[in-house]
C-alpha cells in the first residue's frame, strides 16, 4: 500500500532513521517487536488516535508511547515508537502500515548476507498457495484461527524456508494486507527494495535459459534504471513470448496477446 502526503514523509523519516546493525538477531528481535506494536494499535484505535493526533503535544504523546510499550519493548524499538508517535500522519491507520512496512524491513535485513534469498522464497511460497486449491482454501477458511493456519505452515515449510521468510509467511496469514497471495506478493516487493531492487514477473511459455535470463534482467536494468530480480511464471497457454509485469507496468509479448491484437482488428 502507497502512503501520501504527511504519512509518506514520515515513514521516509522514520526509515532514514531505523536502527542499522550488523547483528542478525538484534534486526530479527527489532522486526517482530514493530510487528507486535503494530498489532497492539491496530486492536486499540483509542491509543491509535491519540499517538497520531496533530493537536496533541509530541512530548505527551511520546511518554504515552512509554507508558503502553516501554515495559515490553527493548530500547531500539522504543526509539522508532516514539519518532512514529511524534510524526504527522494524514490517516490514524497509516502509522500501523508504516511500522508494519518497517517491521518488514528489519526482518529482511535478519537475514544477514542471505537476505537476498528472502524475495525467492516469498516468491516460491506464493506460487505454492497459487497453485494449491486445497492450501489455498486452507489459510484463507474463516473458521480456522491464525495459529492453526500458521502452525499448518510451518509443518510444510519451515524446514525450507529461512526464519525471516517464515516469520513474513506468517504475518500474510494474519490477513491484515489483504488475501495470502497478494500480501506474500506486497512482502516480495519490500524485501526487493531493502536490496535496492525492483521485482519483475516474468511469464513465459517456457522456462528461461540463462542466456535469456541474463539479457533480460539487464535491458530491464538498463530501462528502469535499477537492479532488476525476476520472477519467472510459466505458463504453457501463453504458446510463446513473455509477458512482464514491473510495478504497474506490463510488457506484454506474447503470441496470444498478438492473437488477440489481430482478432480484435478483424472484428472491428
Amino acid at each position: 500500500m502507497n502512503l501520501r502526503g504527511a504519512s509518506a514523509d514520515a515513514l521516509a523519516t522514520l526509515s532514514e532513521r531505523l536502527p542499522s546493525s550488523d547483528a542478525e538477531k538484534e534486526a530479527a528481535t527489532l522486526g517482530e517487536e514493530l510487528f507486535g506494536v503494530a498489532a497492539v494499535l491496530r486492536e486499540q484505535p483509542g491509543l491509535r488516535r491519540v499517538l497520531t493526533d496533530n493537536s496533541v503535544a509530541a512530548d505527551a504523546k511520546a511518554g504515552l508511547a512509554e507508558k503502553v510499550f516501554g515495559s515490553a519493548v527493548a530500547e531500539p524499538t522504543m526509539r522508532v515508537v516514539t519518532d512514529a508517535s511524534a510524526a504527522r500522519w494524514t490517516a490514524s491507520s497509516d502509522i500501523i502500515d508504516a511500522l508494519e512496512e518497517l517491521a518488514t524491513t528489519c526482518t529482511v535485513r535478519s537475514g544477514g548476507k542471505d537476505a537476498g534469498r528472502v524475495s525467492d522464497e516469498l516468491f516460491a511460497v506464493r506460487r505454492l498457495v497459487h497453485d494449491s486449491a486445497e492450501l489455498r482454501e486452507a489459510v484463507a477458511d474463516p473458521s480456522r484461527s491464525v495459529a492453526d493456519k500458521n502452525s499448518l505452515l510451518r509443518g510444510l515449510l519451515e524446514s525450507q524456508l529461512m526464519s525471516a521468510t517464515m516469520r513474513l509467511v506468517e504475518q500474510a496469514v494474519a490477513g491484515h494486507d489483504g488475501p495470502m497471495v497478494g500480501a506474500l506478493a506486497l512482502y516480495e516487493r519490500r524485501a526487493a527494495a531493502v536490496l535496492e531492487q525492483v521485482v519483475a514477473t516474468v511469464h513465459t511459455a517456457r522456462p528461461l535459459d540463462d542466456e535469456v535470463r541474463t539479457r533480460l534482467t539487464e535491458a530491464l536494468t538498463k530501462q528502469y534504471d535499477a537492479q532488476v530480480h525476476v520472477d519467472e511464471v510459466v505458463e504453457p497457454d501463453l504458446v510463446g513470448g513473455m509477458r512482464i509485469e514491473i510495478g504497474d507496468d506490463v510488457i506484454d509479448g506474447t503470441v496470444q496477446s498478438r492473437l488477440d491484437d489481430a482478432r480484435r482488428r478483424l472484428v472491428g
